[in-house]
Formats: structure tokens, sequence, C-alpha cells
């Protein structure tokens, strides 16, 4: 099986600094990318960033500028540097990645960490 292992987070003050971290392990084919995801209370789980293999990086509007995220896919981590944090970053994070299990399926399977609580409050 695959499993998503996430670090960091934690309760830190507006214009404060935290890191992510991600490993996937386990039957690992290939991966075309992993993500950043996170979902705050009484809102939808939204798409935060986003790193390729090919190390084309996306990010959400509103986090541009003020978060980073970088990737070795080729050895299943990702990683994400969240600065300047505000409150409306206050939100449950979850790493993702569509996984190629085998070598003779190019099925993908949906994985996700099992999540951070990073909290932004003074």
């Amino acid at each position: 099986q695959v499993q998503l292992v996430q670090s960091g987070g934690g309760l830190v003050q507006p214009g404060g600094s935290l890191r992510l971290s991600c490993t996937a392990s386990g039957s690992i084919f290939s991966m075309s990318g992993m993500e950043w995801y996170r979902q705050a209370p009484g809102k939808e789980r939204e798409l935060v960033a986003r790193v390729t293999s090919g190390d084309t990086t996306n990010y959400a509007d509103s986090v541009k500028g003020r978060f980073s995220i970088s990737g070795d896919i080729a050895k299943n981590t990702v990683s994400l540097q969240m600065n300047s944090l505000q409150p409306e970053d206050t939100a449950v994070y979850y790493c993702h990645a569509d996984i190629r299990r085998s070598r003779t399926s190019p099925s993908t399977y949906s994985y996700w960490g099992q999540g951070t609580q990073v909290t932004v409050s003074s």
C-alpha cells in the first residue's frame, strides 16, 4: 500500500513562518506531482500549491509571494514553506498525490496525508 506522512505545522503568531513536509512511501511506481491542500472550518478543501516532476509550481492567488512549495518527486517528498502567515491561513493542511503503483498498469490512485493543523493567532 501507499502512505503519505506529514510533519510540521502548529501555532504561530501573525507574520510568522512554518514549514510542512510530506513523504510518500510504499508501492510507488511514479507520480506526476504532489500538492498541498487546506481546509478551514466550514469551508471546502482548496488547493494551495502544486509541484510537478518537472519542477513546475502553481499557487493559489491567496498565497502567492508568501508560500513556497519544493519537492523531489523522484524521492517522493514535498515541502511547503509558509511565510508572512495570517489568521486566514488557519486550516488543516493536507498533502496529496495521484500515484501510479505499477509498471504494468497506467491507473493512478489518489492518496492523502493525515492532515496537520496550522493555527495563526496572536
